[in-house]
């Protein structure tokens, strides 16, 4: 069964390998796959858009084990959550939001002591908690046993963007590795306004979409939808976020020529 980690834990430190060996010493056939590692840290909503983005691509009945937890050693519920066919183990934070408009979603609190280890500390959940439920998943337990029915999981608010006639609304949600700036406009509402457009960020019109990231002269800015089903500003052979200087929050506007 595969198991899949992301956090915002970095590499720097054991956290990792840590919740790896619980995982492992519960289920040593689980096939451990690293999503990523270097979510900002306390960043549940990249988190959020990073899992949405991975889950399409990993199988039927994978494990998805997502610790971004600020509220750590709190209050906040552990959940464990069934939807798209696979499992979710997390923070109730908002960390699972995109789940909750699919009609068919169940979720339970992470709550039934044989599930974790046995002493839980205060700081590090992903490995008392998060990390044994995920390897119990793993081999088989249904998420009836973890607990109790939850109805009201925490979700994110997050922004959406606005059509307006023929134009297009939206703002940068995501900064990748390379710079590209992501944005909550995605394919489905570009399509709508048809297939030549224009895209305004920071002030800048870029003319059309690009095919692909070379479509554009070295040094030069071009939009494209990206492998997230989003539209993405990018600077060929470069950084957008710098480019523009802009970040999370920048406005993005689209319409037709």
């Amino acid at each position: 069964m595969i198991v899949t980690l992301t956090t915002d834990f970095g590499q720097e430190d054991p956290f990792v390998g840590i919740m790896k060996g619980v995982i492992l010493s519960i289920n040593r056939r689980a096939q451990l796959v690293d999503l990523t590692h270097n979510i900002s840290r306390h960043d549940v909503a990249g988190a959020a858009l990073a899992l949405e983005a991975a889950i399409p691509y990993l199988p039927p009945k994978s494990v998805h084990l997502a610790v971004v937890d600020p509220g750590v050693g709190s209050a906040r519920r552990g959940l464990v959550v069934s939807a798209r066919r696979q499992y979710f183990v997390a923070p109730d934070n908002g960390l699972l939001s995109f789940l909750f408009s699919d009609a068919d979603w169940k979720a339970v609190k992470l709550e039934n002591p044989a599930y974790r280890l046995l002493v839980v500390s205060s700081s590090f959940h992903g490995r008392d908690l998060f990390a044994p439920a995920a390897a119990h998943i793993s081999l088989g337990v249904p998420i009836h046993r973890f607990g109790p029915a939850v109805t009201d999981p925490v979700r994110l608010v997050l922004r959406e963007a606005k059509r307006e006639g023929d134009s297009l609304t939206g703002a940068v949600i995501h900064i990748d590795h390379f710079g590209n700036l992501i944005t909550n406009i995605r394919r489905e509402l570009l399509e709508g306004l048809g297939a030549d457009l224009v895209v305004e960020v920071a002030g800048v019109r870029l003319q059309g979409l690009a095919l692909y990231f070379q479509d554009r002269p070295a040094g030069q800015p071009g939009a494209i939808v990206g492998s997230t089903e989003r539209l993405e500003i990018f600077v060929s052979g470069g950084s957008a976020a710098a480019h523009f200087k802009a970040g999370k929050g920048t406005r993005v506007r689209v319409w037709k020529r």
